[in-house]
């Protein structure tokens, strides 16, 4: 890179001080002749400055917005109450975490395979608070449910998890995908081969991931025998018809 000479460089300044001195003059002359021309002329009428007073309006004001209006009137009332209902003839799971439906930051980390990195990564990530729910059927068929609220004060953390949990599952155990109609970019993913492990029978596993605003949706379903695209599509359906 050339070296630019200093004498260079400090003409370049005095130069551009010089043009500024001038613009600065040129402003004030004008401002002089200006006020001449002005001085000469007959005083012009203006209307008056002042207004009448309004009165002030008087009522309640408006009413607040009804849940059908603002989705953020439901969201941020009891998330419990927009988790789908057990089915009739189901069992209350006893697999779930958390303490009465919610799980807590410490609960939701414990679902993952290294809970204590992952607790830092959701504090990040403005982890506010998430719902639960399952149920079994007979002693093989099992649903999870979890709405995972967000408060996205910095970023859309609610959609970056969608996409973190369907790049990992698209890959696994031979898994097939649909897109959840109406819902943008949310899957469902059905197991093709089960897992095994010594003693146990195979689990069939199958998959929802999508999301609504601030929240995001988990579903997890399983048996011993293929889980059926349509059970998990239905109940992933209806869920979010819920938000």
């Amino acid at each position: 890179m050339p070296v630019v000479p200093v004498g260079t460089a400090r003409r370049r300044g005095r130069t551009a001080l010089l043009i500024a001195g001038a613009a600065v003059l040129g402003v004030v002359a004008g401002t002089c002749t200006g006020y001449l021309v002005q001085a000469d002329r007959e005083p012009t009428k203006l209307p008056s400055l002042s207004q009448p007073v309004l009165a002030q309006a008087g009522g309640d004001g408006p009413e607040p917005l009804s849940a059908a209006q603002d989705r953020r009137v439901k969201t941020d009332g009891d998330l419990r109450k927009l988790l789908l209902k057990k089915p009739a003839g189901a069992k209350d799971a006893d697999y779930l975490m958390g303490d009465d439906g919610w799980m807590d930051l410490a609960a939701y980390a414990e679902t993952y395979d290294h809970p204590q990195s992952v607790f830092g990564d959701l504090v990040s990530e403005e982890f506010r608070r998430a719902a639960v729910t399952g149920w079994t059927v007979g002693s093989t068929y099992g649903v999870e449910i979890r709405l995972v609220q967000y408060r996205q004060q910095e970023r859309l953390e609610a959609s970056d998890t969608v996409d973190d949990q369907q790049y990992w599952r698209q890959s696994e155990n031979g898994a097939r995908s649909w897109p959840i109609p109406g819902t943008g970019k949310g899957m469902v993913y059905v197991d093709s081969r089960p897992e095994t492990k010594a003693g146990y029978l195979p689990q069939y596993n199958a998959e929802a991931a999508a999301w609504r605003g601030d929240i995001a949706l988990e579903i997890f379903v399983w048996d011993s025998k293929p889980v059926p695209q349509k059970k998990i599509m239905d109940l992933a359906k209806r869920q979010m018809e819920r938000l």
